[in-house]
């Protein structure tokens, strides 16, 4: 019984001495002290995630997009999304290999009440086979803010043969 109360007095005092070191320099975390605020120099408004494009190993500005009008538009289809719409489209091409598929907005052609787009693609230099038509079928997508459909009745999509269209109810 002796020994456990010179124990515990012994564990308390230690316990208690602890509070003394805790703002000592002996303790590490009180090393570097609290932090304070510091003013910046005024700096110009970029963003430091974007890389600048200067030196020996930057990127070549990209290309202008070659793409050319898909032969065919087989269906478009405009679904509802939290912030717009997306409008997804469907089309089968003249040839095999087309690749880089996308949906150019044509902003000669659209209007306050329609917005156009052509359904275009890029093609491997040299001749292609033909092949089946589902060898040959691309979809692109678009996503289109509600700011951008505001006052828009039809979304228009051409291809080099035909076009599709889609209007609100």
């Amino acid at each position: 019984m002796r020994t456990s109360i010179i124990l515990l007095l012994t564990a308390t005092l230690t316990l208690s001495a602890c509070g003394a070191v805790r703002d000592s320099q002996i303790n590490p975390f009180n090393w570097f002290g609290g932090s304070r605020a510091e003013s910046l120099p005024a700096t110009e408004n970029t963003n430091p995630l974007i890389p600048e494009r200067s030196g020996v190993f930057a990127r070549r500005p990209e290309a202008p997009y070659a793409g050319v009008p898909v032969a065919v538009i087989d269906d478009l289809t405009i679904e509802r999304s939290p912030g717009g719409a997306i409008i997804r489209v469907r089309g089968t091409a003249a040839k095999q290999g087309a690749h880089e598929v996308r949906l150019v907005k044509e902003d000669d052609e659209s209007d306050a009440s329609t917005l156009t787009y052509t359904l275009k693609a890029q093609f491997p230099q040299g001749s292609r086979r033909v092949g089946p038509a589902t060898s040959r079928e691309l979809t692109a997508a678009r996503f289109v803010t509600s700011n951008d459909l505001a006052g828009i009745r039809t979304i228009r999509v051409k291809g080099a043969q035909n076009a599709r269209s889609s209007s609100r109810r």
